[in-house]
């Protein structure tokens, strides 16, 4: 086991954790944005933001919700530089949060929804500790399927007082703001593909959004995998059998309005649709 004295140091008193993942909690059921936490801790660190965001999972799953999986997110330089950090960020992806393909997503559940396209990795081995490298991640996925995240923010995009647009330690906090993920298309086998050249288009009630390619992910998907393996290693949590990893978007996100269907198409491997109704 990892040690205390080798885990992140934190600036936030336990009770502050605890007590924001609870308004994260509320947050969430009530549809009822909360306040950044960057302003209500100037000081907040990067370390806080995961130990606030560890919690609310803890939160989750003394309510019986299960660890199915994570996501990875801030791949691309583009977002990277909007938040100011130099890295990706990564959150949880629980049992609730699987959307069957061409399912229905309940609008009024959400506060402001938002979608990406990204690929994920569907694991047959356990990944651990620190050094994974890409091919370590290639040996321990079973397959990779085209998937659909759905994004929400707990905490405000912009104060409403002063204006200050939510740090890097609030979409941290705030599981980085996944919410749900659809899956779909042609599952295959890691290597049988270049996975770099994996392109989608996506489009909303038959025009299209967006476009991109994978290899705006670390340069290859797999890069987001073994990088989140080496942070979780300080955590003593590991990528089990059967979990699901959300690569990252090769796309910005998208704004979701009622009514909205989405049409994520990957070409040869397929499409995958939701609407929200």
């Amino acid at each position: 086991m990892t040690s205390a004295a080798t885990r992140p140091a934190l600036t936030l008193a336990c009770s502050d954790i605890a007590a924001a993942a609870r308004r994260l909690d509320v947050a969430e059921e009530t549809r009822v944005q909360i306040r950044q936490f960057s302003l209500d801790w100037p000081q907040i660190t990067i370390p806080d933001a995961y130990a606030i965001q560890h919690a609310w999972m803890e939160l989750k799953a003394s309510q019986g919700r299960i660890v199915r999986g994570h996501k990875i997110g801030l791949t691309s330089k583009a977002m990277q530089a909007a938040v100011k950090i130099a890295e990706p960020d990564y959150g949880v992806l629980l049992d609730d949060m699987f959307v069957p393909e061409g399912g229905t997503v309940r609008f009024d559940a959400l506060i402001q929804p938002r979608i990406e396209m990204e690929l994920a990795f569907v694991l047959k081995s356990r990944l651990a500790g620190r050094g994974c490298t890409v091919f370590d991640v290639l040996n321990a996925t079973d397959f990779v399927v085209p998937a659909i995240e759905i994004l929400d923010a707990r905490i405000q995009r912009v104060d409403p007082e002063t204006g200050a647009t939510r740090k890097v330690f609030d979409t941290i906090a705030d599981n980085a703001a996944n919410c749900g993920i659809v899956t779909g298309g042609r599952p295959v086998r890691p290597l049988d593909v270049d996975l770099r050249w994996v392109a989608g288009l996506l489009y909303r009630n038959g025009e299209i959004e967006e476009t991109g390619v994978s290899a705006g992910v670390l340069n290859h998907p797999a890069n987001g995998v073994a990088w989140l393996v080496d942070r979780l290693a300080a955590f003593d949590v590991a990528l089990e059998p059967g979990h699901v990893v959300l690569a990252g978007s090769f796309i910005r996100p998208v704004d979701v309005r009622k009514g909205d269907t989405f049409h994520a198409d990957y070409g040869p491997l397929g499409q995958v649709t939701c609407h929200f109704a």
